[in-house]
């Protein structure tokens, strides 16, 4: 029998067997040295997720770094000889060192257990622990961890992803992260099936005391739903240690107008029983403008439409979350969430039309407008977990049933004079009642086997149903006091949609080369009923996504990756409504039930210095590309109508760099760049584009420790000028501040932010396209001020749970309510 040590651990003698069964779990690699080991905590659990650093004995440097699996083991592999020493670190425990020890040539040495003592400072039952950096990054994944951002605080998941690097979100609200793509919005790894306006509605309810994390993916797995443009992973906050705890959040702020929220996060765990949930309630004044400035050039008279829209929106909106986890076993878990939503929406618009010939005024339309808009949606889940047998097979199971409901009407009153300010038309009093309804029904089943010691095989099956039925009545005021529906604009739509997906995903490593390759087949079966008008349109298609991902790890500090996904993008909800939507009388929106889903083949090629560096180089060609504008002018009525159509094919390739930077011991910052080539090129009967253009986005936060309980940070965006769909942008820069101290022996904590302090950011465009020749100036509000005040209550350095998701945030994201006009 062999003894091996290491000084200050606690000595291990194992016998034959012993040593039999641990070489037969854990790979060793010959004639290089390895160090194998397992971390404890005080109470003698796993500690799993703890990093164990490998330091060079004669400076400390770290020479490679691991993280303890669910078992606590970890190993080293390919260690060349020499005298090292080892660190053990994990969230609410106390950093540990080993004694320096020495290894040789062949050796595989095995340490003893190691044990954590916790760090964590009881204060009238309230603990504190650790914090983590504001962003990590990785081949393909971006993590924010909101909780350590002064900026993010009392702010909304609307406004935090305004100012994440790499997020773009455009002046249709439409959240791209991989080129111009929409990405995929999940909340806790589900999509939310909502988009447009009703997905950028539950952003902005969402605050931010009530998220963990933000994952920005860009290379997603077959396991999840195919995005083409990357995946936004929103992770709620949920605590498992035993016992209750909680947060209390008020914010207050002010730009041109008010803003308010309060609430409250909460999580109590017995043994057997986990009860969590929040709750969110916000007040909101905030304003939409825009000028556009629109030429026709017809029969040789020159025409200029030239708007300036002010809108005023309030809302009010009440978020809440409750859930409960029993646990059947160590091994097994039933869940039950329900969560949702409430949001009341005013709109006060004034749209003034000034319509010139030759530059001389001929006449001023205003459209003045009140509009009242309700929306409640309510998810329901319930979820199961379980470890089927000691190898490790897990099975995860997912059933959701979602209900949206809204309610809206808009009263608009247009008025007309003459270049004198005369009137020389009656008054147009018209009315707009859009309400909607859907329904989504979603299950699914997740399987895991780890069928070796370097394999593992991951299958799954999902179906999604979802229901969605709309209405528009739209008419003129008649003579009698009664609002008349016009059938030009007025439409009962019904759209019915089945998708049936499966997966297989398989991960195994040979030697210092892992391996990843998957496959994703859906079935959509589609209908859109245009009741009103007689007109069904359907669909019926089966897509495969093939994925597939190398990583080389040649060192301790180099990585290399390479990956391919294809995804899709299938068109929103209200995009495949068949309605004529009106602005003014020269302006109108219209739906497409035609419009096909886009699809995008991808390659990314990384490289991670030091596990801290990371460059990527990216490939992305778009087939079937539709834009989120889409003009079609008729010169001779001079009537423009924004649509959507599939439009062509656009070729993206550019370089992202993630680089973290240690300046000082109270002075650290992370720099962020993504600079692209994309070029497009129309199909044919859509015109002769074929255009090139650049892009760079460049986003840097800087973080200061003032003080043991002061901190500050401050950041700055950069998006360059761009060419967009079919327009030219110019630059857009924003830069954002705060300062944050924390109270009451760390239980507390305030924070004052400050977002575009300079209030320069806006999107300005100019298009140029065929017949069509318009410059718009947007300007949404962004220059705020925020006070926020936070009070942690119980045991708070809880840990986060596998967060809950529910199966079908893809199917919430396309419903499209963002509560913005």
């Amino acid at each position: 029998m062999i003894t091996l040590s290491v000084p200050g651990w606690h000595l291990w003698s194992p016998t034959k067997d012993s040593c039999r069964a641990l070489h037969s779990k854990i790979e060793i690699i010959h004639f290089l040295s390895a160090i194998q080991g397992k971390v404890l905590t005080e109470n003698h659990f796993p500690a799993e997720a703890s990093t164990i650093n490998l330091l060079e004995f004669r400076d400390s440097s770290i020479v490679s770094a691991v993280i303890a699996d669910k078992n606590g083991l970890f190993q080293f592999s390919n260690v060349k000889p020499g005298s090292y020493l080892l660190s053990v670190t994990k969230v609410g425990y106390a950093k540990s060192y080993t004694d320096p020890f020495t290894i040789v040539l062949g050796q595989t040495l095995i340490m003893g257990e190691i044990i954590l003592t916790s760090s964590i400072k009881q204060l009238n039952e309230v603990s504190v622990a650790g914090t983590k950096p504001a962003v990590d990054a990785g081949a393909g994944k971006v993590t924010l961890n909101v909780q350590n951002s002064i900026a993010a605080a009392g702010n909304s998941a609307y406004d935090i992803l305004r100012q994440s690097p790499g997020v773009r979100i455009d002046n249709n609200n439409n959240i791209s992260l991989v080129g111009r793509q929409n990405a995929l919005i999940t909340i806790d790894g589900k999509p939310t099936n909502l988009s447009g306006e009703d997905l950028i509605g539950v952003l902005k309810g969402m605050q931010s005391n009530t998220i963990d994390r933000i994952e920005l993916i860009t290379a997603g797995s077959a396991k999840y739903d195919a995005s083409s443009g990357g995946i936004i992973n929103i992770v709620s906050k949920k605590g498992e240690n035993t016992g209750a705890n909680g947060a209390v959040t008020a914010s207050a702020g002010y730009g041109r107008y008010y803003k308010g929220s309060t609430g409250i996060v909460f999580n109590d765990r017995t043994n057997k029983v986990n009860i969590f949930g929040n709750y969110n309630f916000s007040d909101n004044k905030t304003f939409h403008d825009f000028v556009t400035d629109r030429d026709i050039n017809f029969n040789n008279v020159l025409s200029d439409y030239h708007v300036d829209y002010n809108s005023v929106q309030k809302s009010y909106s009440n978020n809440f979350s409750l859930g409960t986890d029993y646990f059947i076993s160590p091994s097994q878990t039933m869940g039950f969430l329900i969560s949702g939503y409430t949001r009341s929406d005013n709109f006060l618009k004034d749209n003034n039309l000034k319509i010139s010939n030759q530059s001389v005024l001929d006449s001023i339309i205003t459209a003045n407008s009140n509009l009242n808009r309700d929306v409640t949606s309510i998810n329901y889940n319930l979820n199961y977990n379980g470890k089927l047998d000691k190898a490790g097979k897990t099975l995860a199971a997912d059933f959701d049933y979602t209900t949206y409901n809204r309610s809206s009407a808009e009263y608009i009153t247009n008025n007309f004079y003459d270049a004198s300010g005369n009137v020389y038309n009656n008054p147009l009093l018209l009315q707009n009642l859009s309400p909607s309804n859907i329904h989504i029904w979603l299950s699914k089943v997740d399987f895991t086997d780890p069928i070796s010691k370097t394999s593992r095989l991951e299958a799954g099956v999902k179906y999604s149903n979802v229901t969605s039925n709309n209405d528009l009545n739209f008419g003129s005021k008649a003579p009698n006091g009664q609002y008349q529906s016009d059938p030009l604009f007025s439409n009962h739509f019904v759209y019915t949609e089945n998708v049936n997906s499966a997966y297989v995903n398989y991960t195994t490593k040979l030697n210092k080369l892992d391996i990843t390759a998957g496959l994703r087949a859906e079935q959509t079966v589609a209908k859109g009923n245009s009741i009103t008008s007689d007109q069904v349109v359907n669909s019926n298609y089966v897509d495969l996504f093939p994925e597939v991902a190398f990583t080389y790890r040649s060192d301790n500090k180099n990585d290399f990756s390479l990956s391919y996904n294809r995804g899709i993008k299938r068109p929103l909800y209200t995009d495949i409504n068949p309605f004529l939507y009106y602005v003014d009388q020269y302006d109108y929106r219209l739906g497409n039930p035609n419009l096909k889903p886009e699809y995008s083949n991808s390659v990314e090629l990384s490289y991670n210095y030091n596990k801290t560096f990371l460059f990527t180089l990216y490939s992305t060609i778009i087939s079937s590309a539709y834009f989120a504008n889409f003009y079609e002018q008729n010169d001779t009525t001079k009537v423009n109508i924004t649509t959507q159509k599939n439009f062509g094919t656009i070729y993206n390739y550019g370089l992202r760099v993630y680089a973290p930077v240690m300046f000082t011991n109270w002075w650290n910052a992370n720099f962020s760049l993504d600079a692209s080539y994309l070029r497009y090129v129309a199909y044919a009967v859509n015109g002769n584009l074929n255009k090139g253009t650049q892009a760079i986005i460049f986003s840097s936060t800087q973080y200061f420790t003032i003080s043991k309980t002061i901190s500050a940070e401050i950041s700055g965006n950069y998006l360059s000028p761009n060419f967009d769909d079919i327009s030219q942008y110019k630059a857009n820069y924003n830069v954002n501040a705060g300062i944050g101290k924390q109270l009451f022996n760390n239980r507390g904590s305030i924070k004052l932010s400050a977002t575009d302090i300079f209030n320069t950011q806006r999107d300005r465009s100019f298009t140029n396209y065929q017949n069509l020749d318009l410059t718009s100036t947007i300007k949404r509000e962004t220059q705020i001020v925020r006070l926020t005040f936070t009070y942690r209550f119980g045991k708070i350095s809880v840990k986060n749970t596998t967060a809950h998701h529910t199966g079908n945030e893809d199917e919430q994201k396309r419903t499209g309510s963002n509560g913005e006009n």
